[in-house]
């Protein structure tokens, strides 16, 4: 089988049930260490619900999130432009971030947009940054789809939980999401290194689950620095820079509607 990101050949390394029926294969490339499953044909079934029901952290995430995303913005981009966060689910993140007073905007595939109605993405927009929280180990071709995403920007503000050196067993790892069959992309720092010089972007990333790629130059110390220190309130120091678009946003929809 062919790996997804640099369709080197890879190797099956393990076998696991997904959604309590179905023996899978995984296979890891020697190249650049990313994991991928064998091609995902339960997909359809495990997105009977977009946001599978195990997500129990989807609102508590989305809220540290929120804060990480403010602080980044407000050092390292222009806060005044637009801004898009890609499979962005309900809409919840979006949301959030108007009601912080940043000028955000939805998109999503596969979910109906509950919360930031109004505020879809426009195909022929640009945006200063896009945002894609626990979007890439769903990718069936990730490449395909950060292509995609870089048609938009030149920015990628992202999550997902780095692949470990030592490859986990099934049992072993919850981000494989055995229960809903959803995961099917794991990537390594080693991946994303490979990304970014095939996009001639930087990554910069806390090595764990926060990462960046840009065309932007920026110190790596103080990347990590402002996302732990936005996990113990930076943005509170900072909420003055932001204007709420709450009430703005509810005055412009009573004229659209």
């Amino acid at each position: 089988m062919k790996c997804k990101i640099c369709n080197k050949n890879n190797t099956r390394i393990f076998t696991s049930k997904i959604l309590n029926k179905y023996e899978i294969d995984y296979f890891y490339c020697e190249n650049c260490s990313f994991l991928q499953t064998e091609n995902p044909y339960w997909i359809k079934e495990s997105y009977r619900e977009c946001i599978n029901n195990t997500d129990t952290g989807i609102l508590v995430r989305n809220i540290i999130l929120s804060n990480i995303v403010s602080v980044l913005i407000y050092f390292f981009f222009n806060k005044n432009k637009k801004f898009l966060d890609y499979g962005g689910g309900y809409g919840i993140f979006t949301r959030l971030m108007r009601d912080i007073g940043i000028n955000y905007y939805w998109q999503d595939k596969y979910s109906e947009n509950l919360l930031a109605k109004g505020f879809e993405h426009n195909e022929n927009e640009r945006y200063e940054l896009i945002t894609s929280f626990e979007v890439f180990e769903h990718f069936v071709n990730p490449i395909e789809d950060i292509k995609c995403i870089l048609q938009y920007s030149d920015s990628i503000l992202f999550t997902t939980n780095i692949l470990p050196l030592s490859i986990p067993k099934p049992s072993d790892w919850w981000y494989y999401g055995l229960d809903h069959g959803q995961h099917i992309s794991f990537f390594s720092v080693k991946t994303l290194q490979f990304i970014a010089d095939k996009y001639h972007l930087n990554l910069y990333t806390d090595k764990v689950s926060v990462h960046l790629l840009t065309k932007k130059k920026i110190d790596i110390n103080v990347f990590n620095i402002l996302v732990k220190l936005s996990k113990k309130g930076l943005l509170n120091f900072l909420k003055k820079a932001y204007k709420s678009k709450t009430w703005d946003d509810n005055e412009l929809l009573k004229k659209v509607n």
